[in-house]
């Protein structure tokens, strides 16, 4: 039996050619098939569904402020964009932004937890539960008796480490921080609730925090050798290298017609 003949290399390329051009109609015709459907109205966000923390945000709100920004459909909605447009949102630390078909949108949002102050009085700035400094409306701010830190905007991380170490033995004797400070050059710095300036001086962290719990810790032996009570506190100075000066309310313990000084410990 005679094997059959190879076609011709010009009928091949034709074949070849109308092979090629068909896959290339259909590629195009489902290309144009998915742009349609993907455009078509039915699949335009209808819906926002918002979850997680929404104290300071509600869907409302965040529907008539978002929803203007969120173009495109289901198909065709950049989600990073949309997770901005959230995330632009006061109050809102973080936005997680999922498609459901076939029109709807459902953020789980993660609100600020404000834990100080930040700047000077009548900023609008505050510090969250992770250090960093973001703007709001301080008046939405429910805690009572935040306390206030005033330094280079990059060290807030280390205040508020610095904060949270000394805050409990200061706790322990009834006072509270009001104001904690951190100056360019390093020097640390604290006011108390009843008005107590306490310089605590330069070092790293770690040294910032024993000299003040330190201080801290002893404090009740100083006050209680004059019969006073911490709140009479007035002022410390912990720069010394082997103590403390204080400076107690109703208490000098310089001799008559000398100036008055302070109590080292």
């Amino acid at each position: 039996m005679s094997q059959p003949q190879p076609l011709p290399i010009d009928i091949r390329l034709m074949e070849f050619a109308a092979n090629l051009m068909l896959l290339i109609f259909a590629g195009l015709l489902l290309t144009a098939l998915a742009s349609w459907i993907a455009r078509h109205p039915v699949f335009a966000i209808r819906a926002v569904v918002v979850g997680g923390d929404s104290e300071h945000n509600n869907e409302v709100t965040l529907r008539a402020n978002v929803g203007p920004r969120l173009t495109g459909t289901f198909f065709t909605l950049d989600l990073a964009v949309a997770r901005q447009a959230f995330e632009a949102m006061p109050w809102v630390r973080q936005a997680v932004v999922k498609r459901e078909f076939p029109n709807r949108l459902r953020v789980s949002l993660q609100e600020q937890q404000a834990v100080a102050y930040w700047g000077e009085d009548g900023e609008s700035s505050l510090v969250n539960t992770q250090g960093e400094v973001f703007e709001a409306n301080v008046g939405e701010v429910e805690q009572d008796n935040l306390p206030r830190f005033k330094g280079p905007k990059q060290q807030s991380m280390s205040m508020l480490r610095v904060y949270r170490a000394i805050r409990p033995e200061f706790e322990k004797l009834s006072l509270r921080i009001d104001e904690l400070r951190l100056s360019e050059r390093g020097t640390w710095q604290l006011r108390l609730d009843n008005g107590a300036e306490i310089a605590i001086g330069v070092g790293r962290e770690e040294e910032v925090i024993a000299r003040t719990n330190q201080f801290a810790k002893t404090l009740t032996q100083v006050t209680s050798r004059y019969a006073r009570a911490t709140h009479a506190l007035e002022s410390a100075d912990l720069r010394h290298t082997d103590g403390y000066a204080l400076k107690l309310a109703g208490v000098s313990t310089l001799t008559p017609g000398k100036p008055q000084g302070g109590r080292k410990n």
